[in-house]
C-alpha cells in the first residue's frame, strides 16, 4: 500500500486523482480548504475505496495549515510515500493584466505558488528524515506557458510553479526522490464550467488534435503511472495531458 498525499482533493482533478489512487490500493490523505462537514459525499466514497484513508481540512496558503498538514499525514500514516501537489485556485474575476487588482495577484500567488512550494518543502525535509519519500507530482497547467492577459495572475502562477517543480527535482534527486510537472490542458472541471461553451467551439474548429475537453480521469491515469513508478530513470520531466495542444504543426 502507497501512502499518498493529495491536496485540493475534494473536487475537480483532485476528486478523479484521489479516488483513482484509492481504487488502485493507496491509503490517501486527502487536503481540502473545505469543512469536512461540506465534503461527506466525496469522503464517504474515497472511504469506501480506501477504508484507512482520511480528510485534512486544511488552507495552504497559510503556514500553521502546511505544518498541520504534514503533522498529520506523516502522524496518522507514518510515512509518505508520494505528495501530489493539485491545491489550486483561479481568479475570482478574470480581469485584464492592465487593471488586475494586486489583491488579486496576492491571493493566487499565496496558494498556487506560495502556498505549493513550502508544504513541498514542509513534507520532502520529512520524506528525508524518514527515508521514505519515492516522488512528488506538481499539477500545474497549460498555462504555465499560455498566454491568457485575462487572468494574468493565474498564468504567473502557475509558470513559477512550473519552476518549482524543476528546482525540486534538482535538489531531491540524491534521495531518491523524483520530482515530475503534469500540465494539464483545457479539463472538464468546476473552474472551467463557466468557459465550457467556449472551449468546446474552439475545439470543434481544430484547437485540439484529440477533439474533445480533456477528464479529470485523464490527469488521474498520468498520475496513477508516476506514483507506480512507470518513470524510474526520469525526473523533472514535464507531462502534457492537454490532447496534443502543445503540438506545433503547420
Amino acid at each position: 500500500m502507497k501512502n499518498v498525499i493529495v491536496t485540493g482533493a475534494s473536487r475537480g482533478i483532485g476528486r478523479g486523482i484521489s479516488l483513482d489512487l484509492a481504487k488502485k490500493g493507496c491509503r490517501i490523505a486527502a487536503v481540502g480548504v473545505r469543512p469536512e462537514s461540506d465534503v461527506s459525499e466525496y469522503l464517504s466514497e474515497l472511504k469506501a475505496l480506501s477504508p484507512d484513508s482520511f480528510y485534512i481540512s486544511a488552507d495552504i496558503s497559510d503556514e500553521d495549515a502546511r505544518e498541520r498538514i504534514a503533522e498529520e499525514a506523516f502522524g496518522k500514516m507514518g510515512t509518505v510515500d508520494v505528495l501530489v501537489n493539485n491545491a489550486g485556485i483561479a481568479p475570482k474575476v478574470r480581469e485584464d493584466i492592465l487593471v488586475m487588482k494586486r489583491e488579486s495577484m496576492d491571493r493566487l500567488l499565496d496558494t498556487n505558488l506560495k502556498g505549493t512550494f513550502f508544504l513541498t518543502q514542509k513534507v520532502a525535509n520529512k520524506m528525508i528524515e524518514k527515508q521514505c519519500g519515492e516522488a512528488i507530482v506538481f499539477i500545474t497547467s497549460m498555462s504555465a506557458y499560455v498566454s491568457s492577459p485575462s487572468r494574468g495572475e493565474y498564468c504567473v502562477s502557475k509558470a513559477g510553479l512550473s519552476m518549482a517543480a524543476a528546482l525540486y527535482a534538482d535538489r531531491l534527486a540524491e534521495y531518491g526522490i523524483n520530482v515530475y510537472e503534469i500540465r494539464p490542458g483545457i479539463i472538464e472541471t468546476d473552474m472551467t464550467a463557466v468557459v465550457k461553451d467556449k472551449y468546446i467551439e474552439k475545439i470543434n474548429n481544430g484547437l485540439l488534435p484529440i477533439k474533445r475537453m480533456g477528464r479529470p480521469e485523464d490527469i488521474a491515469a498520468a498520475v496513477s503511472a508516476l506514483v507506480f513508478g512507470a518513470l524510474p530513470y526520469s525526473t523533472g520531466e514535464v507531462i502534457n495531458v492537454d490532447g496534443g495542444f502543445h503540438i506545433r504543426s503547420l
